[in-house]
């Protein structure tokens, strides 16, 4: 019997891998297609007992996201799982892994209904989706996309079929096991199905833009939006790389490394207190010339997106809220920025993260998100020259750092540490380049409760054969 025949299961088309279906610089042995969640058990338990390396792949467009696996005998195409069952009475959809998020997203409007998720990525699968766990920008409102699952099926590595959850929102039966698998980048198990809850769509949006003069311009305004009552559905900073002046030199002429500003001082009581960047002393001539205004911020600059949504009625007077706000959160410093802009519909490709280049999250404080994006987006042009756009939640402290294809690794992982060289910060890389895994970036950084980590995985698939190396350290 050929290696094929001995893999060959009832309702599983397979074929031998070719570059195509590379994972990284890995060709796979063999691709498998299932038809349903049977088949899908019976290939996951032959390739168990053959001892065999398997990557879950739905539309492919998340495969380089997390780190590089080890090994991959053989590729699971999630693409024959694709099937919708609405239950519009009881807001409540499960769907097959393999299912286009996009068509899910058309049959629950056409329904008036909605999955309240930012797809982060074009041409995804629904399990694609929660395998990398990432959220959009209107998890403000509605809870992150974790927090929308109400159930899940799972294969795990011996082709064990596990299920969690149900139909039922308040369904309680069982470990919630489904948040395990949510961002677990299939290392855990392949997810088969899932359910989530729903939300009516809003019966309008508003989204008001909002060009920013500078960081302590975004600080006033979200300080002033928090004492509000409009309740966004999104606060989203979008905040280009500036390329300040080359980097200081010393006596010698060598060059200094850029440097993030240092972490908040403490006082007596250890209490942290706000950094702040002293001004610049000023000349004779500037007490007693008058400032000139600094220019407008241009049209690709940074800005805040403030996203609204409810009755016409009520958007009007909450519309009228957020711009009473922009008003009193004067820009400063002489600065003069364009006028905010008011739309009915979401901008060109909301919530969606670049489809290539090397990507990094971020996480901070909220107070700090401003001051994270600055920072972030000058060491990068201040080090290296590179472009690179910050992005995400400000209420949330959710940020991502978006560089163009081809950045250089030590940009990358100049920015990765100044992020984590700072109390309460926290960097991961969402997406890597290969040159950038090459030069030895680490993703993950520290991992608080690693060891737990390990020994979940440890239960669920000990002997790794899931995506071997595409999480952290075994986790």
């Amino acid at each position: 019997m050929t290696p094929a025949e001995k893999l060959q299961v009832e309702g599983c088309a397979l074929r031998r891998g070719t570059a195509d279906d590379a994972v990284g610089a890995l060709v796979p042995g063999y691709v498998a297609r299932p038809a349903d969640a049977d088949a899908l058990a019976r290939i996951m338990a032959v390739s168990g007992r053959r001892g065999l390396t398997v990557v879950a792949r739905g539309h492919g467009t998340a495969m380089d996201w997390g780190g590089v696996p080890r090994s991959a005998d053989l590729v699971v195409d999630t693409g024959g799982l694709s099937w919708i069952d609405h239950i519009a009475g009881d807001l409540v959809v499960e769907v097959g892994a393999g299912t286009p998020v996009a068509d899910l997203f058309a049959v629950l409007e056409a329904a008036g209904q909605r999955l309240s998720v930012d797809p982060v990525r074009e041409g995804g699968t629904v399990g694609g989706m929660v395998a990398t766990g990432v959220s959009g920008p209107r998890r403000l409102l509605t809870g992150a996309l974790r927090d929308l699952v109400i159930g899940m099926t799972v294969v795990r590595a011996d082709g064990v079929v596990a299920r969690s959850g149900g139909r039922v929102v308040k369904n309680v039966a069982g470990y919630d096991l489904a948040k395990l698998h949510t961002g677990g980048l299939g290392t855990l198990g392949v997810i088969a199905s899932v359910a989530f809850r729903l939300h009516p769509l809003p019966p309008a949006l508003r989204v008001v833009t909002i060009p920013l003069a500078s960081r302590g311009h975004a600080e006033r305004i979200t300080a002033a939006l928090r004492a509000t009552t409009v309740v966004p559905a999104a606060v989203e900073l979008h905040w280009p790389a500036r390329l300040p002046p080359p980097p200081s030199t010393d006596a010698s002429g060598a060059t200094q490394p850029a440097r993030l500003p240092p972490p908040p001082s403490t006082d007596a009581s250890g209490a942290a207190q706000p950094a702040r960047l002293p001004p610049p002393p000023p000349t004779d001539a500037d007490r007693t010339a008058p400032a000139p205004p600094s220019p407008a911020v241009p049209h690709h600059g940074p800005c805040l997106r403030v996203v609204l949504e409810g009755t016409p009625e009520g958007l009007e007077a909450r519309t009228a809220t957020v711009l009473s706000v922009l008003r009193g959160a004067a820009p400063g410093e002489g600065a003069v920025p364009p006028a905010p802009r008011v739309d009915r519909e979401l901008p060109a490709g909301w919530g969606l993260l670049p489809s290539e280049g090397t990507v990094v999250r971020v996480s901070v404080p909220p107070a700090e998100s401003a001051e994270a994006a600055e920072a972030l987006g000058a060491l990068a042009g201040r080090a290296h020259g590179t472009d690179a756009v910050v992005t995400g939640s400000v209420p949330r402290g959710a940020l991502f750092v978006s560089f163009a294809p081809g950045a250089p690794a030590g940009a990358v992982a100049d920015t990765v540490e100044g992020a984590r060289s700072r109390p309460g910060w926290s960097a991961t890389l969402l997406r890597a380049e290969p040159h950038v895994h090459a030069a030895g970036v680490d993703p993950w950084g520290e991992i608080p409760g690693l060891p737990l980590m390990r020994a979940v995985r440890d239960s669920f698939d000990p002997g790794r054969r899931l995506a071997p190396g595409r999480f952290a350290d075994g986790a």
